[in-house]
C-alpha cells in the first residue's frame, strides 16, 4: 500500500516562488518513479515533471522548464518541486504520483502511474 500527502500549495503573485512537498508512506521508496501533475478547472491532468529513481534523472513539461525543479529524498521519502517564476497560468491542483519502476524508464503519462496523493491547490494572481 503506497500513501502520498502533498503540501506547500498556497496563493503567490505573479512571479513568486512555492515549494511544493510529498511525504511517501511506502517499502523501498529509492525503487518508486515519482511525478508531479496538475489539473486546472475544466483541463486534463498534465505531467508536469518526474524523476527516476536511480539515477535521478529527470524530465520536464515544455511549460515549465527552466522554472520549476523536481527533486526527491531518498532518505526521507519525499518528493519536491521547486516552482519559481510563477504565473497565472500555473494556477492549478499539483498531484504527486508514484509507481515502482520495475527496471523501466519512468513515464510521463497519468496511465504510468499507480499511487496519487489528494493534491495541493497553487493559485496564482
Amino acid at each position: 500500500h503506497v500513501q502520498l500527502v502533498e503540501s506547500g500549495g498556497g496563493s503567490v503573485q505573479a512571479g513568486g516562488s512555492l515549494r511544493l512537498s510529498c511525504v511517501a508512506s511506502v517499502y523501498n521508496y529509492g525503487r518508486y518513479c515519482m511525478a508531479w501533475f496538475r489539473q486546472a478547472p475544466g483541463k486534463e491532468r498534465e505531467g508536469v515533471a518526474r524523476i527516476s529513481p536511480a539515477d535521478g534523472t529527470t524530465a520536464y513539461a515544455d511549460s515549465v522548464k527552466g522554472r520549476f525543479t523536481i527533486s526527491r529524498d531518498n532518505t526521507e521519502h519525499t518528493l519536491y518541486l521547486q516552482m519559481n517564476g510563477l504565473k497565472p497560468e500555473d494556477t492549478a491542483m499539483y498531484y504527486c504520483a508514484a509507481d515502482n519502476a520495475r527496471g523501466r524508464i519512468c513515464g510521463v503519462r497519468t496511465e504510468d502511474y499507480n499511487f496519487w496523493g489528494q493534491g495541493t491547490q497553487v493559485t496564482v494572481s
